[in-house]
């Protein structure tokens, strides 16, 4: 009996190679200038990216980063490292596990060049990413496309669009959560990485974002629509995790402007603060991976402002990383998707 070789590629948005202004720079301009990421005529982006982004942000960015630098280096790299050994130690021999980034290091085109080395039957690309949208997946999943017909690879490629409602994803966060012991906490916080509201626009025909019902149920419309699958997965872990239904809010990071997906966190949690909450659990769920949205933003200026505002414990609920559940999540989603 023949068994099929998969070789499975997992890939995340990405990281500088050090946290000089250099390697950030050149990160930042591959990240930005993603139509995908920054949807704008290609001649605006052009002009807005490199000539107004890149040069104002370019060193606070490399402050962050220079702040989320572990002595391992990049916990978005080391956990992911760390997790590809896992899966590749339990494997079966028939199925081989490589990562790649989006924008950074390892390419995607180089890790495709070296398993098309390994004659595969089948390519499974797995982006990291548990909520469907257009910026992280779907960027992903088009530039995979355009390399695999460059490679003449399209007949062996699946690729996984989401997987922010599989049992083993929602019960490896769940474990995660109860290690903190929520019932401690005085309310519980799901904050999900922002978008521009014209991003949800696209999967919300004739409805505004904010007008539509995804907060309250998964609608007809709402399998590729990130607000809906948000607010989903936020129900699913309170639900399988028995927390109490009104002691939890569902809120939005890492906004550019206020034309981005509400509530926002920062402003949900100082309202918190504000009204007598003392401590606050935190629990991220669109990133299975630490980085510098959780590190960095949640765990350091979040919970600066927190206190700021008049709060006292803003504890944040670490990510799937490289735990034992992950892996075997994982490996269940490559094979029941």
């Amino acid at each position: 009996m023949n068994t099929k070789k998969i070789a499975v590629v997992l890939i995340n948005v990405g990281t500088p190679d050090s946290p000089d202004r250099k390697s950030v720079k050149k990160y930042l301009k591959q990240f930005l200038n993603d139509p995908e990421v920054i949807d704008i005529p290609a001649f605006f982006r052009y002009i807005l990216v490199n000539f107004i982004i890149i040069p104002f942000r370019t060193g606070k960015s490399t402050k962050l980063y220079k702040k989320l630098w572990s002595k391992e280096g990049s916990p978005l790299l080391v956990y992911t490292e760390k997790l590809l050994e896992k899966l590749n130690q339990q494997q079966d021999g028939s199925t081989n596990f490589y990562y790649a980034m989006r924008y950074g290091n390892p390419t995607i085109r180089d890790v495709f060049a070296e398993i098309e080395k390994g004659s595969y039957d089948e390519i499974v690309v797995f982006p990291m990413f548990p909520q469907y949208a257009s910026s992280t997946t779907g960027t992903v999943i088009k530039y995979c496309k355009k390399l695999a017909k460059e490679l003449n690879l399209p007949d062996k490629i699946k690729y996984i669009e989401q997987f922010y409602n599989h049992p083993l994803f929602v019960e490896a966060f769940v474990t995660r959560v109860k290690d903190y012991k929520p019932d401690k906490y005085d309310h519980i916080v799901f904050s999900f990485h922002g978008l521009p509201l014209r991003h949800i626009r696209k999967s919300h025909p004739g409805i505004h974002p904010e007008n539509c019902n995804c907060a309250s149920e998964l609608p007809e419309h709402g399998h590729y629509c990130y607000k809906a699958t948000c607010y989903e997965t936020a129900r699913l872990i309170v639900e399988k995790a028995g927390l109490k239904k009104e002691n939890y809010s569902v809120a939005f990071q890492s906004r550019l402007s206020r034309n981005w997906l509400k509530p926002f966190t920062d402003e949900v949690l100082t309202h918190l603060a504000m009204g007598g909450n003392s401590s606050v659990l935190v629990i991220a769920p669109s990133f299975v991976t630490d980085c510098l949205e959780t590190i960095v933003e949640i765990d350091d200026e979040y919970n600066k402002l927190f206190k700021a505002n008049g709060g006292g414990r803003l504890t944040l609920v670490d990510s799937l990383n490289a735990t034992d559940l992950w892996v075997s999540a994982v490996r269940h989603i490559v094979n029941n998707p």
